[in-house]
């Protein structure tokens, strides 16, 4: 169970389309489920992988009460075998679970606060490829944030316990990004060997590109990935985020650990706790994953393979740039269990135990 969406029931029927080599080109897969909170939904799901080098997908829904979504990407140039690399995202996502405990590493569970977080953002990365392993990645973002009144009875809403937090209301960002990426992993979706490694600054501002609204960023996200036996990989990732300057920054743009993924200069996985648990102007997180396929079998049109992961997520904020990222780490021990359609296809269910109990997170593609 997800902390902070609860349960969800539903049917998912799903309808996968495979080439001629038995490699899936095509996922349609429409649910309908209940939510006590926000009621009945419905979503629409197309993931259509042309090739190993392009691939894009359209997801939409809403529930009866609050919750509406609309995530469309493309992306190309993946396998980075020609000179550029481009992936665009246009996205519209009103969530009703987000949740907000203050700023630092020890805020405690008793300020739980939501809010309905209502975004739009337009999103464009150009990879310029040096060569296979070494890209130049230049990232642009304008997005739109409402933080509004919380819709969920039994949690207070932001504005009772944080009614002066900068970032409430309506907001705007244009992020800028430059990225140094090296990259020898022998593929982007399913991993087994190679490491890749990414240094990046930015800044972003609530009007225009540079202005006095503006912050920096800077930071480091590393993956590794190390063959150990036939079928076991050990997977490890690093990521550290700073905020340098003294500048305010929107709470939900600060750095925050919590939750199930992994977001280069964004969000990074706790898998104990729900999306969001900690939030503080830098952060650090780091994770290791044992990749063991325990079975194959046959699902009609492509081979499934089933794999089991054990992993330990560990992660902290801060303040203060002096601060040691090693000393007080959050710590969560769990489990993962993932079904995959190679090449392109990767689900998961990952179970966590952190200081605040376990949490279940489910989805599409790694963590890491």
């Amino acid at each position: 169970m997800d902390p902070n969406s609860g349960t969800t029931l539903g049917l998912i029927p799903t309808w996968v389309q495979t080439n001629e080599d038995h490699n899936v080109s095509r996922i349609i897969a429409p649910d309908i489920i209940y939510n006590p909170n926000f009621g009945v939904g419905v979503h629409g799901r197309v993931y259509e992988y042309s090739s190993l080098d392009e691939q894009w997908s359209v997801v939409a829904g809403a529930k009866e009460r609050v919750e509406r979504e609309f995530n469309g990407e493309y992306e190309s140039g993946r396998s980075r075998q020609e000179r550029w690399s481009v992936n665009y995202s246009l996205v519209y996502d009103r969530d009703g679970t987000t949740r907000f405990y203050g700023i630092g590493n020890a805020t405690p569970l008793s300020n739980e606060t939501t809010y309905v977080d209502q975004q739009e953002f337009a999103q464009a990365q150009i990879g310029l490829n040096l060569n296979h392993t070494w890209q130049l990645l230049y990232t642009t973002r304008y997005k739109v944030v409402d933080v509004l009144p919380g819709a969920l009875n039994d949690v207070p809403s932001i504005q009772t316990l944080f009614p002066t937090i900068y970032g409430l209301g309506t907001n705007k960002e244009m992020l800028n990004r430059l990225g140094l990426v090296y990259d020898t992993r022998d593929d982007p979706i399913i991993p087994s060997r190679g490491m890749k490694w990414v240094v990046y600054g930015g800044a972003a501002a609530k009007n225009g590109l540079l202005n006095d609204s503006s912050y920096s960023e800077a930071g480091v996200d590393g993956r590794g990935f190390w063959p150990l036996a036939p079928d076991t990989e050990l997977a490890a990732h690093v990521a550290l985020h700073y905020l340098p300057g003294t500048g305010q920054v929107p709470f939900w743009a600060l750095s925050n650990i919590g939750g199930g993924e992994s977001e280069i200069g964004g969000e990074q996985p706790l898998r104990g706790f729900g999306a969001g648990r900690y939030y503080g102007r830098d952060s650090f997180s780091t994770s290791v994953e044992l990749r063991h396929k325990v079975y194959t079998f046959d699902a009609v049109t492509t081979l499934i393979d089933i794999e089991v992961a054990p992993f330990a997520d560990l992660g902290r904020v801060f303040n203060r740039s002096s601060t040691s990222p090693l000393d007080q780490l959050h710590q969560v021990y769990g489990v993962g269990f993932r079904g995959i359609a190679r090449p392109f296809v990767v689900g998961y269910v990952d179970v966590g135990h952190g200081s605040e109990g376990a949490a279940v997170f489910t989805g599409l593609n790694y963590p890491f």
